[in-house]
């Protein structure tokens, strides 16, 4: 998700960096950042001078320090309450008191992660769809401490970068994910069950209701692992037996089949796409 946010900021003219602590995720960023703009090159979707451009325009760093003087920050890390808060209280340490922080999550609430640093004055959800550079939409929520100014930065930033912003309440899932989650676990139960291949459910849901992916190879694309989190991060504060993760669904994260990043889930693949290239 955050190399994909990241094409999406380069390929308005504005430069980003990439930071990841783990060095081979960052070369993993580099490599999809390539890949992405030479298949918009082959596929007459962009020039060649305009991809080189801006792939130019992506930095990469595994170093937090790098990262002073970053005016806006959109932060892409797992549903993890903790996780956010360490890394949010980082970015303001590096950046100043200063800096938008957008933060894109599926389940948790703007107002908690918010509640976790010391300014959440200037922190406003960002929720990106996958695969971010191919869709446009981004939920945009506020926290009860959201700004009035932040607000209005991280607006005009998404429009700034091309992308479609929408405004929900911070509540539970927003709009797609109240969805999504507990339909893609309905999903999950059907193929436990037996009920139809993976194949076969996709094959349905395009054929019938015209949905350019079927939710098996969404999934897929998601990534397991994601859904897992997200699961059961929403399933805690709802208690909707729909949102709770499903047995198959634990056990293929725990196999490591975790869709494309892992080449393996409820398809094989045989290289690493994941912008539906």
């Amino acid at each position: 998700m955050g190399t994909g946010i990241a094409i999406t900021i380069a390929r308005a003219g504005i430069p980003v960096t990439l930071y990841d602590p783990v060095p081979a995720s960052l070369a993993r960023g580099r490599s999809l950042v390539a890949d992405f703009f030479k298949s918009g090159v082959a596929k007459g979707k962009i020039t060649e001078a305009a991809a080189q451009q801006a792939i130019s325009l992506v930095g990469y760093t595994d170093d937090i320090e790098q990262l002073a003087g970053v005016t806006v920050a959109v932060e892409a890390v797992f549903e993890d309450l903790q996780v956010k808060h360490a890394l949010l209280q980082s970015l303001f340490a590096t950046c100043g008191a200063g800096v938008l922080i957008l933060t894109n999550t599926s389940t948790l609430s703007i107002t908690e992660i918010a509640a976790g640093c010391d300014h959440p004055s200037r922190v406003v959800g960002a929720h990106y769809c996958l695969p971010a550079p191919l869709m446009k939409l981004v939920e945009m929520s506020k926290g009860m401490q959201t700004s009035s100014e932040a607000w209005a930065d991280a607006w005009g930033f998404e429009q700034a970068t091309g992308q479609h912003p929408i405004e929900t309440k911070d509540r539970p899932g927003f709009i797609l994910n109240h969805f999504c989650i507990p339909y893609h676990n309905d999903v999950i139960r059907m193929v436990e069950q037996g009920t139809a291949d993976p194949a076969e459910i996709d094959r349905a849901m395009k054929s019938a209701l015209g949905f350019a992916m079927g939710p098996c190879e969404l999934l897929d694309l998601i990534g397991l692992d994601t859904q897992l989190r997200a699961s059961e991060a929403f399933y805690e504060v709802t208690n909707n037996p729909r949102i709770a993760p499903p047995p198959l669904l634990r056990r293929m994260v725990a196999a490591g089949q975790l869709g494309r990043k892992t080449k393996n889930g409820f398809y094989r693949y045989d290289r690493d796409a994941v912008f539906g290239a």
